[in-house]
């Protein structure tokens, strides 16, 4: 199949005082076109390195990025000289990043920063940039565009700065957008229509999505497939609804069992929310087994000493867990 975007087998280090840090460990994925890619899990698992490397955002030092290619409309932007991927940052691939107020330049006015891609990508006039400016504003829900084009980031909510990043991203019209936390900080009535906008110009504009968060409950509202996330590997994949009907990898059964859930039968209460036991490896250290073994309720010697491979387990989903060889394991547990 002809994806948009697939990444081989990515590495990328940093370094540290105490050693060399891998935060990113051999993820291998793809995204097809018009697709919406979930990628979960908790916070320092790899999931914001991994898309700041599909872009070339990694500083190097103390960052190193190694992968066998990552391959965009099949083009290998690691072949690609720097000036060459800054045109695509932006125009083919565009982000949204996590923190607005801290992405946003804070002494410049938002119309120039909206339309600062138009003027960098496509070589249009300014007075015409600031027009289409004008539109995007507009398209996102700002009230009074014109007159915000010379407001500062610090005069607008949480909620309008975020939609500013989102008509940054989308001016040139990309062909994938990497959305990392679109709604962190925001109130739930806020997060709704930020997430409704996103949906809606991805379907407009047959856009594909790489949606980035810990929020499994926005996850099953955007998202067509699903990866799990954890100390730098992929440890799950499948399509949104096998992972919630039936998920296989003990880390992804933990993350599901710690969503707020109505329960009907106990008269919609919420049902008693379970943690992951432990704390994740220490990403300088090496792992000979299962990064998971030691926080996982169904570790058995194995797990210990030898890392498993990303398989599929059924129809199309794929789990990195002995389990899969051996599940009279989780049978004997229960």
């Amino acid at each position: 199949m002809n994806h948009l975007l697939e990444v081989d087998n990515l590495h990328v280090q940093f370094d540290t005082p105490q050693g060399p840090a891998s935060a990113v460990d051999g993820a291998s994925f793809h995204i097809s076109h018009g697709e919406t890619l979930g990628l979960v899990g908790e916070s320092g698992c790899g999931k914001t390195v991994t898309s700041l490397s599909i872009l070339g955002l990694i500083p190097s030092p103390p960052g190193y990025i190694k992968a066998d290619r990552i391959l965009f409309k099949g083009r290998n932007l690691l072949n690609l000289s720097s000036e060459d991927v800054r045109k695509i940052r932006g125009r083919e691939i565009a982000m949204i990043f996590q923190e607005p107020m801290t992405s946003l330049n804070p002494v410049l006015p938002i119309g120039r920063q909206v339309a600062e891609p138009l003027i960098a990508h496509k070589g249009i006039s300014k007075a015409k940039a600031f027009k289409e400016a004008i539109k995007w504003l507009d398209y996102v829900k700002i009230p009074e565009a014109r007159k915000r084009l010379y407001d500062y980031p610090h005069q607008l909510s949480g909620g309008m700065r975020q939609r500013i990043m989102i008509a940054m991203a989308m001016v040139c019209h990309p062909q994938l957008l990497i959305a990392d936390e679109p709604t962190t900080a925001l109130d739930v009535t806020i997060q709704a229509q930020i997430l409704s906008l996103i949906a809606g110009l991805k379907e407009e504009l047959n856009m594909s999505v790489l949606l980035i968060t810990h929020d499994l409950g926005v996850v099953a509202q955007m998202a067509d497939r699903v990866l799990v996330m954890y100390a730098g590997e992929i440890v799950e994949e499948a399509d949104v609804m096998s992972l919630y009907d039936r998920p296989f990898h003990p880390y992804t059964e933990g993350l599901l069992r710690s969503m707020p859930i109505l329960d009907k039968q106990i008269g919609d209460k919420l049902h008693r929310l379970t943690e992951i036991s432990g704390i994740a490896p220490c990403t300088t250290g090496l792992t000979q087994g299962c990064k998971f073994a030691d926080r996982c309720p169904f570790a058995f010697p194995l797990c210990s000493e030898k890392r498993p491979e990303l398989l599929e387990v059924k129809d199309g989903q794929r789990a990195r867990c002995w389990l899969r060889d051996y599940p009279e394991k989780r049978r004997h547990h229960d």
